[in-house]
């Protein structure tokens, strides 16, 4: 979620200039990545690997020297053959001479001997070895001989001036007649042990060659399947790889304070050690999702100038015994060999819950955590910055406190109140100030998005983006409304009530009954301004169209309250709001015609009361909170007073709601029929609707002799 700064465009003066540093950076990025991969690893994988790695230089030196002696000796034995026999005849083999073999060396016997005739047979074996025998006629025999490499090379030399120089031929063994080549073939079987070492090389050296590649290109793709698969979660990201910087976070001042002192203290940390302050740096980052845990932990990354890895705990649980105690032991090897970096596990709320659980397989992903944050490490462990984020709820969660001694230090994100909303989405505007309107009227969005994180607003204002090229349009206070109900709501459509006018007439009368008993006591608090009754409403559209979000047929987009604290009267406030849905169907089609559309909010009046009788005590003698009682924190099984006391509370609250309603029967009538009609109203709308109707039933009760009585509705 890092804000991406645009890089500036290279020039063609500083393009070459650049390759350079980006090549270097590339190299020194994959080779500390193998390096973070070889530190994780067993003892086991470590040892093969060098031993792979040192035996693949190994086959290619001992290849390529055997290449080299047979490539001399077959210089030799070409030489030999450029000789041509005194007088030019053309030699051919004698296969009615006998052969016979020839004892001690060619050399020995050419000096000792008269010769009359010296036959070199070859065949080639490879594109640089051939295969010899040498016959010497001499004595009315052919005496045959495989002469040795060391032999082959003073036999060629000596070939040159010797007096038997001149009786040398040679004859490609594919030139032979079937006789011929079959005495070679007895002679083969009969020297079979003596042939010479660069003949028995050949294919050593053949399979050394074969042996490196293989071991090569296997130990590239194991390394590549390691880094690019197992290995991909795990990955340092350097500081000249995040983009944007703290100041990008607005509206964040208290806790960018936070975070300045770990950075204070972490570049200080000798000076602190003087005062006896010498602990790891072990925070904790808890709070609502969406409100830049991820992103403040990135900025302090670039500011210190450290590496940081990004790993989720929820990787950790791999549901086997060891699994995520086996990935933490890696990540701590891998920060170890840095030194100095960050370590940031995200959505760790899970390790934070008490052990003793029935998954032994958490126990140790927490123990192993609880091991690595330990307060007693060495030098070098005490310069690794762990972060743990998590939207952990002390209230309604317990901890564990061992877990919870690990920190020095806490840091509590939170929603953005209304002035860093405000200053948020101007931030974001900024971004793409060249496609929004001027003079932007911001004040209903932020009142509509109280209680959203930053995530949700930039979410708004990307979707009004979208919807603006969409649309071929600048993004304006619409294009920022519509895209917050897309985001907020979800998509709607009004094709699943188009043409069920008896769904829609209900779906309508029981949104105007939610809305309805709002305006009243809004009115009311409002002293009959109706521009104050605009402004201080929560709602903000009521619409026909359904949200397959939660599968609701209609819907009321309102905004959040922006009271933090519920008194007992809003508690009843909102319950009779929601009962009001399900009072107005049984108003107007009778105890037998109400739905189940209003299943969502008997739920939540359930959940309310239980909250107000049950936890807090209202509406008894005493304030007790039984559900503290209870093992979970939650009372799921009530009392028979408790039960009594919401069952009789929601009963008058359900009366007060319905007698209300009745009063304004007429009016719900008139303003079902504009909302059927149009499909959606805004609030503005809403009251425009109702003034009119109340001025045309005051006029019509002039003219008959009714003023100053209120309609009824029966």
């Amino acid at each position: 979620m890092s804000d991406l700064s645009a890089s500036p465009q290279p020039t063609p003066e500083n393009a070459q200039q650049a390759v350079a540093p980006s090549l270097w950076f590339q190299l020194r990025k994959h080779v500390a990545r193998l390096q973070d991969w070889f530190s994780i690893q067993s003892l086991a994988i470590r040892t093969l690997v060098i031993a792979i790695a040192v035996l693949i230089p190994a086959t290619a030196i001992y290849s390529v020297s055997l290449m080299q002696k047979q490539a001399a000796v077959a210089e030799e034995v070409k030489t030999m053959t450029a000789a041509e026999p005194q007088g030019g005849a053309v030699w051919t083999f004698n296969p009615k001479l006998p052969v016979v073999f020839g004892s001690g060396s060619v050399l020995s016997f050419l000096d000792a001997n008269a010769v009359d005739r010296i036959t070199v047979i070859y065949k080639p074996l490879m594109w640089n070895v051939s295969e010899r025998i040498v016959l010497v006629e001499s004595q009315g025999k052919q005496y045959a001989y495989y002469p040795s490499d060391m032999e082959t090379k003073i036999f060629a030399d000596k070939a040159v001036n010797a007096p038997w120089g001149g009786k040398l031929a040679f004859v490609p063994r594919a030139d032979l007649d079937p006789a011929s080549v079959e005495v070679l073939e007895r002679l083969d079987n009969r020297f079979a042990g003596a042939r010479p070492q660069s003949e028995k090389d050949g294919w050593k050296a053949g399979v050394s060659g074969v042996l490196s590649a293989t071991l090569t290109v296997g130990l590239i793709g194991f390394l590549l399947f390691q880094l690019k698969g197992q290995f991909k979660s795990l990955k340092f990201l350097e500081p000249s790889q995040i983009h944007g910087s703290i100041d990008d976070l607005v509206g964040m001042d208290d806790i960018k304070s936070e975070v300045a002192q770990i950075k204070d203290q972490y570049e200080r940390r000798t000076e602190y050690a003087e005062y006896g302050i010498n602990k790891p740096f072990n925070v904790m980052f808890s709070g609502p999702a969406g409100t830049g845990k991820t992103k403040l932990a990135s900025y302090l990354a670039k500011e210190l100038g450290l590496p940081i890895l990004f790993h989720s705990a929820a990787n950790l649980e791999t549901g086997y015994v060891a699994g995520g105690s086996n990935t933490l032991s890696r990540i701590a090897a891998m920060a170890k060999r840095r030194k100095r970096c960050i370590v940031f596990l995200d959505e760790a709320q899970d390790l934070f819950m008490k052990r003793g659980g029935h998954r032994k397989f958490d126990d140790d992903t927490q123990n192993s955590l609880l091991a690595i944050l330990d307060g007693v490490r060495t030098k070098s462990d005490g310069e690794i910055i762990w972060i743990v984020a998590s939207n952990f709820n002390s209230e309604s969660m317990q901890m564990d406190e061992a877990m919870l001694r690990r920190f020095q230090m806490k840091v509590d994100f939170r929603m953005p109140n209304k002035e860093e909303r405000l200053a948020i989405i101007g931030h974001y505007l900024s971004q793409r100030a060249d496609k929004v309107l001027p003079d932007l009227d911001l004040r209903h969005l932020v009142e509509l998005t109280e209680g959203r994180s930053p995530a949700d607003l930039e979410t708004i204002v990307n979707q009004a983006g979208i919807s603006a090229v969409q649309a071929g349009d600048m993004i304006g206070t619409e294009t920022l409304m519509l895209a917050a109900e897309r985001v907020l709501v979800g998509n709607v459509n009004t094709n699943t009530t188009k043409e069920r006018e008896r769904d829609r007439r209900i779906i309508a009368i029981h949104e105007w009954g939610h809305f309805l008993v709002d305006f009243e006591r809004e009115r009311k608090e409002a002293g009959g301004d109706w521009e104050k009754i605009q402004a201080d409403m929560k709602t903000i559209k009521i619409s026909l169209k359904a949200n397959p979000r939660n599968n609701a047929l209609g819907f009321v987009f309102h905004k959040q309250g922006a009271n933090l604290l519920k008194t007992k009267g809003d508690i009843e406030h909102d319950v009779r709001v929601l009962l009001g849905g399900m009072a107005n169907e049984e108003l107007f089609f009778g105890e037998q015609g109400t739905t189940n559309g209003a299943h969502n909010d008997i739920t939540r009046v359930t959940k309310l009361l239980h909250h107000a009788v049950g936890e807090m005590g209202m509406f008894r003698k005493t304030r007790l909170n039984f559900g503290a009682l209870s093992n979970d924190g939650s009372s799921r099984h009530l009392d028979e007073e408790t039960r009594g006391i919401m069952e009789a509370q929601s009963e008058r609250l359900y009366g007060e709601t319905r007698a209300m309603l009745a009063r304004l029967k007429p009016l719900t009538e008139h303003l079902a029929g504009k909302l059927m009609d149009a499909g959606e109203m805004s609030l503005k709308e809403a009251l425009f609707e109702i003034r009119s109707f109340e001025a045309a039933c005051h006029e019509f009760g002039n003219r008959v002799g009714l003023a100053g009585r209120e309609l009824t509705a029966d």
